[in-house]
């Protein structure tokens, strides 16, 4: 779940930044030194004064579509937050890992998937889907000016959107997203001798789709470009990895994508892009995993944990009991917009994630999210451990096993089909749910259907996040562990 890309250089360092959605932290950062291997270094929006998502707010509302640019000395992040009271915001730093601003609303762009780009003459394009163009103060967000159309792609063709602006060589080169971004999805580019127009089409648009294809590597488009610190260019784009039956669903959400570019008669022309990583000269798919294990003795957390919506500071503690993260409930359940939750994407097509938590005064345990309404979760309390299954309007309890008291080891493994177990309704995965012994032993309690936590069911943007939940009272974790897990696949039919 790392989609909507946007990437920039700053002498032999480079920087992208994603869409986050409904999550807070907002706008994740990552760092690389050859687009091969990152790391993310921050957070663009962790603060409530930088980002407001309400409770009222739906899944895969909040934080669309940044771009991340480098001018004059700063860095700039323009991005939507479609949330009420949200709108265009536009963020600076002197270090891309932070400490970022306040942000700047920018009034009068009416539009999602903004960019910035700077011309000679000093002034400030804001370019949004649509697509439109307008000039703008960017330290004020003042606009200076009307707003006017340019080119947005194919005659008819549906959602033009995510632009992005260019000065190359003698042409400014205007990119971006067409066809929806379902498997219609494609990238197309037109160049003009001014950011305002006209522009002239490519004339082998689309240069990107895999759209009526079988390739493994679906929906792509929402594309960015760079040029490498040896004069190579490389566009970064999102895409999806459909597994099972049909239609195909995916379950990681949209992810980030890397392909090589050459330019032919001042044309970019894209080249292929794996679903693996590949050999050199370039990898298919840059954005990293994060550290598999947290033992939760540090003084803060992590820049990959994620919350739903907020996170405020009296839901949880690394303090209270040392060594482990306390988390408060408020929501009573997966199912409430408020839900204390801290989690990870999950960024494996099969890995394990494992617990150890204390429910003395509580109940919550790890769940899997896509959004309120699907959700799998195995929660301790009371005595009993608990699988729990939400699609849609239906909420059941699946299984349940008595445990006695103290701290309980929860376990949920997420298994994909192997290339030879594959049938019209198969499904892309499965989980299972249990509770682990000391020795490592796995009782599992539980195997649930992965299409009901995908996209193409649930509908909406993300994809999933792995984590831990307090559902009442206040509930313990000593350490969460994240593991890659491709030994093994799902149950075959």
């Amino acid at each position: 779940m790392h989609p909507d890309p946007s990437v920039c250089r700053v002498g032999e360092d480079y920087y992208l930044a994603c869409s986050s959605f409904e999550y807070f932290p907002g706008v994740p950062i990552f760092h690389s030194r050859d687009l091969v291997h990152w790391e993310q270094i921050g957070n663009v929006l962790e603060r409530p004064s930088q980002l407001v998502v309400p409770n009222t707010t739906s899944s895969s509302g909040g934080v669309y579509a940044p771009t991340l640019r480098h001018h004059d000395g700063r860095f700039w992040l323009i991005v939507t937050n479609v949330a009420d009271g949200g709108g265009t915001l536009l963020c600076t730093a002197t270090d891309a890992a932070g400490p970022w601003s306040d942000p700047v609303r920018v009034s009068g762009v009416a539009g999602i998937d903004p960019d910035l780009a700077w011309d000679d003459e000093g002034n400030c394009w804001c370019t949004y889907a649509g697509i439109a163009q307008v000039r703008i103060d960017p330290d004020t967000g003042r606009t200076l000016g009307p707003p006017r159309r340019l080119w947005s792609g194919a005659p008819g063709a549906q959602a033009p959107e995510a632009p992005h602006l260019y000065r190359i060589g003698d042409h400014w080169y205007l990119l971006i997203a067409e066809g929806g971004t379902e498997r219609g999805h494609a990238v197309s580019i037109a160049r003009a001798a001014a950011p305002g127009g006209p522009y002239e089409p490519c004339p082998a648009n689309p240069i990107l789709t895999h759209r009526g294809t079988n390739r493994p590597i679906q929906n792509t488009g929402h594309a960015d470009l760079v040029e490498a610190v040896d004069g190579s260019w490389w566009m970064v784009l999102l895409g999806v990895r459909p597994g099972g039956g049909t239609p195909g669903w995916h379950v990681l959400g949209r992810e980030t994508f890397l392909a090589p570019v050459t330019w032919v008669d001042g044309w970019p022309v894209v080249g292929d892009v794996a679903p693996v990583m590949a050999a050199p000269p370039w990898p298919a798919h840059p954005v990293p995993t994060p550290p598999a294990r947290d033992d939760f003795d540090t003084d803060g957390l992590s820049a990959h944990w994620l919350s739903v919506r907020s996170r405020p500071a009296d839901t949880w503690s690394l303090t209270e009991r040392p060594g482990w993260l306390t988390l408060r409930a408020v929501g009573a359940s997966l199912d409430d917009p408020d839900v204390v939750f801290l989690g990870r994407r999950q960024q494996h097509l099969s890995c394990a994630v494992r617990t150890l938590v204390d429910p003395a005064a509580g109940r919550g345990g790890l769940a899997v999210r896509l959004d309120e309404r699907h959700h799998y979760g195995i929660e301790v309390g009371d005595g009993e451990v608990r699988v729990l299954a939400r699609i849609g309007s239906v909420r059941s309890t699946v299984a349940t096993r008595p445990v006695a008291a103290g701290p309980v080891r929860l376990r949920v493994e997420v298994l994909n089909p192997s290339p030879g177990d594959r049938y019209p309704g198969k499904e892309p995965d499965a989980l299972r749910f249990g509770v682990e012994a000391s020795d490592g032993g796995f009782e599992v309690l539980a195997t649930l259907d992965g299409r009901y936590l995908s996209t193409e069911v649930a509908g909406g943007f993300t994809g999933r996040v792995i984590g831990m939940y307090a559902a009442t009272g206040s509930v313990r974790f000593d350490w969460f562990d994240y593991q890659p897990h491709e030994q093994e696949t799902a149950p075959a039919r």
